[in-house]
């Protein structure tokens, strides 16, 4: 349920509403635009009386929302979330490109892609220290060591960096880590939405193979229902009967997630199809959605490469890309 407050009421009788509501056992978001002032209700709305708050002075309008997902509800924040990592915006019309291995393998290794990945113009560096894999016989990660080569690298090159968590065992060990990513095979680990919704701290949100927009958005509201509204909602593509790509990316779920909820939405290309040359059409049909931003695999050597080589592109491949996503960027914002 939303509670519309005029733009005039008096902030000692919102307040007063305020506690009156909470007092029935709800918890009360506050959404404070340009021009109006929301009170987003959650928790068992039933058993208030419509009629007498509407009849309140402060009040211009009571709403009942039927989804079940609140705080990620763009109804209850109209207004777009925009996540500020160290002054690296995403959301808000600032499209965001997060670039970086698969796997973070040596110390060379992560620091030559983060230079060149930042010289490209990419806002952040993405890595992995902890990977799940299909066969437990793949290479795993380097676990705790890899996060320290991350930091490593964000030293020397300043760029913030964004690394996966696989268990909230490891959670310490994310300290330092600007942004953490909770996969898509762990979308719905419950546990663990719930301890890095409790963290101070950006968190990305991967789609599951399967998993519908709603299930999607209602993993989001876990973490955002702990206190943490940091969330960037990542579409990585969907399991379908094809065969060609590795999976199928989901476009349409940009515009209609952006509809939907008021959280950053980006897009994953490398893993969405697994085929190194599609990374570019989707990065930039991506832009023409309306994404908010792309995170791309990079490795300066794919062929040896310990994790998803196949899907990665060249230093110098993903610098001919960037140029492309400025030039496109600039001209939508002309339309």
């Amino acid at each position: 349920m939303i509670v519309i407050v005029k733009q005039n009421a008096c902030p000692q009788q919102v307040e007063n509403l305020k506690k009156e509501l909470e007092g029935l056992g709800l918890q009360i978001h506050f959404s404070k635009g340009v021009n109006t002032t929301l009170m987003g209700l959650v928790g068992d709305t039933t058993k208030i009386d419509i009629g007498k708050i509407e009849s309140l002075d402060i009040v211009e309008e009571v709403k009942r929302i039927q989804e079940p997902y609140k705080k990620a509800n763009r109804k209850f924040h109209p207004e777009n979330t925009v996540v500020d990592v160290h002054g690296v915006k995403i959301g808000g019309g600032d499209f965001q490109v997060i670039a970086g291995p698969c796997s973070v393998e040596t110390p060379e290794q992560i620091c030559e892609v983060a230079r060149d990945v930042k010289a490209s113009g990419a806002g952040l560096l993405r890595g992995g220290a902890f990977k799940p894999r299909t066969s437990p016989y793949s290479f795993q990660g380097l676990r705790g060591e890899g996060i320290q080569l991350l930091l490593k690298a964000k030293e020397e090159t300043g760029l913030p960096i964004v690394t996966e968590i696989m268990s909230y065992e490891d959670i310490d060990l994310f300290e330092n880590v600007d942004v953490i990513q909770v996969g898509a095979r762990n979308m719905q680990n419950f546990e663990l939405l719930k301890r890095v919704g409790r963290l101070n701290k950006p968190i990305l949100l991967k789609r599951g193979l399967s998993s519908t927009i709603e299930e999607f958005l209602m993993s989001a509201e876990y973490i955002m229902a702990e206190g943490n509204e940091n969330v960037i909602l990542c579409e990585r593509g969907i399991r379908t009967f094809e065969t060609k790509t590795r999976n199928t990316l989901d476009l349409a779920a940009v515009p209609l997630l952006k509809k939907l909820t008021h959280l950053p939405v980006i897009i994953d290309p490398s893993h969405a199809t697994g085929i190194p040359w599609m990374v570019e059409p989707l990065t930039l049909a991506a832009i023409a959605a309306g994404a908010d931003g792309v995170m791309i695999e990079v490795h300066n050597n794919p062929e040896k490469a310990l994790c998803d080589g196949a899907q990665s592109l060249r230093p110098e491949q993903f610098d001919a890309l960037m140029k492309k996503v400025n030039k496109t960027k600039e001209f939508f914002k002309t339309l």
